[in-house]
């Protein structure tokens, strides 16, 4: 009885303190200011690991990106080149919505993702079926963005399910001449 006690105030532990993270409105008087449209306008390179549940890195890529806008209507391309060989490319459409906010969709994603930035940080969430392997996974990822000087943002997303975290990615992107 002792370890059922045990087991479920554990759990109910783990629960809770998924509430208390960190909110965007932390990042509101940070600069240098998260401007989306600027920063996903023109070439970017970046630099990414994927890390499991044990802190392993499990993955490696770079990634070629390349933005437009039209209006307050994005589009992002992005070319992954994984250390392993696989190529990948992710075309987003991204709609600045009047109260600033953002929503974004591409083909992997399922229904929309949904962001806004205060400050330097800027915060996406959104679902996506992850092929690994033989399976696909429903994971959703939840993605903080900070930027900072020299035209570098820096992006750590937290991919969970069931709201664990499973994996994390931390990807540094650098705004290219054009």
């Amino acid at each position: 009885m002792k370890t059922i006690c045990l087991i479920l105030a554990l759990g109910g532990l783990i629960m809770l303190s998924g509430c208390f993270g960190h909110s965007l409105s932390y990042y509101k008087d940070t600069t240098p200011h998260a401007d989306i449209k600027a920063y996903f306008t023109g070439p970017i390179k970046a630099w990414g690991i994927v890390q499991d549940h044990r802190g392993r890195v499990i993955r490696r890529f770079d990634v070629d990106m390349q933005g437009h806008w039209e209006g307050d209507t994005g589009t992002l391309t992005e070319h992954f080149k994984y250390y392993d060989g696989e190529e990948q490319q992710r075309i987003w459409t991204i709609q600045k919505l009047a109260d600033g906010s953002y929503e974004g969709t591409a083909s992997d994603i399922i229904d929309k993702a949904v962001g806004q930035s205060t400050g330097s940080a800027v915060r996406w969430h959104y679902v996506m079926d992850l092929p690994v392997g033989d399976t696909t996974y429903r994971i959703r990822f939840d993605d903080w963005m900070w930027m900072m000087n020299d035209g570098v943002l820096i992006n750590r997303s937290y991919l969970k399910k069931f709201g664990i975290t499973v994996s994390e990615l931390t990807l540094i992107m650098q705004k290219q001449p054009e």
